[in-house]
């Protein structure tokens, strides 16, 4: 996906605590005592293409450094982010903050 768009376009991944089970079932677990193990669940897409994941918790770790990896290969087609000079930007504050602002109040007779 990172590939298809490092000319144009976005991928959107989300990460979200997933237990694989429904509502009902977790209920009861919870109330016989057992313990639920909650796993990652990973989705990426670039709005035409959509994969997922699951990753369990002992993996997340191993994950997320492969995941890190890719996208430190992938980053070199982000535009830079233009900034102003800290001074020039400091400068232009105090000249704003000297010059009055016309009152917007009505002269009274």
């Amino acid at each position: 996906m990172y590939e298809r768009s490092t000319e144009k376009g976005s991928v959107w991944v989300t990460f979200k605590r997933s237990s694989m089970k429904s509502k009902v079932v977790r209920n009861k677990m919870e109330t016989k005592g057992e313990a639920i193990e909650f796993r990652c669940l990973i989705r990426a897409t670039d709005g035409k293409k959509t994969i997922s994941t699951s990753v369990s918790a002992k993996d997340h770790q191993r994950f997320q450094a492969s995941y890190a990896t890719v996208l430190k290969a992938h980053m070199h087609a982000l535009k830079k982010r233009e900034r102003k000079d800290k001074r020039k930007a400091a400068d232009g504050d105090k000249k704003q903050e000297g010059v009055k602002k016309p009152s917007s109040k009505k002269a009274s007779l």
